[in-house]
């Protein structure tokens, strides 16, 4: 793939050639230089841009709709410098599964000292193109042949324990970030990098014992008490990151309600990447919605023909606004 700095370069190699045939044909050199620099075409390359990418920088975006929802000041990924979370956040996301009664502020120095605690993807630029597949686990995806075009993105977020094996040419082969909850959780090589989207302090808790000596066995449900994944690629989403995405986003007003992890990382890659493509969300052409990886149900979840979903409404605007890339599958498909 080209970013902008390789057509610079080639850009640089015509320009001298084309500079040097004129000077041998006596064009003075002064007017060469005046006509090629109020050129727009060199301004195009020249200019400063947000990344490298050719197509589209999310970070560039003036449209109006994103920017009144795109807050850069909002931190995805929890740090040590930035765990302290405001009264209002706190209570909010203590609210959406179970009260915890232990210090978060403990739970908090615990987790990193097992997993790192600085920060992470603060390298946007205009020398990077970081282009993003986050992949859904919908049934359309079956007979999409989309693995390949998946795997040539330089990001693929995958989601809870959405399997690979068997659907290679629909699902593409490669995951550099899995994304789960203890109760979602799957053991990972040591290539791939684990997100955790934490609903409660509960969560906190058992990353670290996952991570180490395996002592919570239970949360709202049994979960794998010894996971098998890198230390060092450990991230966790932060609670911040999704009250924002709830009240932003979505403007969600009922209580206990929180945003889908679909939604969850689609926004967070929003932030991390200068280009996104969506694969695996929303039903058939029918209105059914499955996964991917199951037995064809007798019964399916029926999300009708024209869905009015806060979250489809979303990503569909989104698509709208050419803000991603959102593959549909190969028939007639909806949300």
């Amino acid at each position: 793939m080209f970013c902008r700095n390789h057509i610079k370069t080639i850009f640089m190699v015509l320009l001298s050639t084309t500079i040097c045939t004129l000077t041998i044909n006596n064009v003075p050199y002064e007017d060469i230089m005046k006509n090629v620099m109020n050129s727009s075409i060199v301004e195009h390359f020249f200019h400063e841009e947000a990344c490298a990418c050719m197509e589209r920088c999310l970070a560039a975006s003036e449209d109006k709709w994103f920017t009144e929802r795109f807050r850069r000041d909002v931190p995805p990924l929890l740090s040590l410098c930035n765990s302290t979370l405001p009264d209002h956040i706190y209570t909010w996301w203590q609210s959406l599964q179970s009260k915890s009664k232990t210090s978060y502020t403990k739970v908090i120095q615990e987790l990193f000292t097992v997993v790192p605690g600085e920060g992470h993807y603060s390298d946007a630029g205009p020398d990077r193109c970081r282009t993003c597949a986050v992949v859904g686990n919908s049934g359309n995806l079956l007979g999409t042949k989309y693995g390949k075009l998946i795997d040539n993105h330089d990001f693929v977020f995958r989601m809870n324990k959405a399997p690979i094996k068997g659907y290679e040419k629909d699902v593409g082969s490669r995951t550099t970030h899995r994304i789960m909850y203890p109760e979602s959780a799957t053991h990972l090589d040591n290539s791939t990098h684990l997100l955790l989207v934490p609903f409660k302090t509960l969560d906190l808790q058992w990353l670290t014992s996952t991570l180490t000596n395996g002592t919570i066995k239970r949360t709202r449900m049994k979960v794998i008490n010894k996971l098998q994944a890198d230390k060092n690629k450990v991230m966790v989403m932060h609670p911040a990151f999704m009250h924002y995405v709830h009240n932003t986003w979505l403007h969600i007003k009922a209580r206990r309600s929180y945003p889908s992890t679909g939604i969850l990382v689609l926004i967070f890659a929003l932030h991390i990447c200068d280009q996104v493509s969506v694969f695996g969300f929303g039903a058939n052409s029918k209105g059914y919605w499955y996964h991917y990886f199951e037995k064809m149900p007798k019964f399916f979840w029926r999300t009708g023909l024209h869905s009015g979903g806060i979250e489809h409404d979303v990503i569909k605007e989104l698509q709208k606004r050419k803000l991603i890339d959102l593959y549909k599958g190969w028939t007639s498909w909806c949300f």
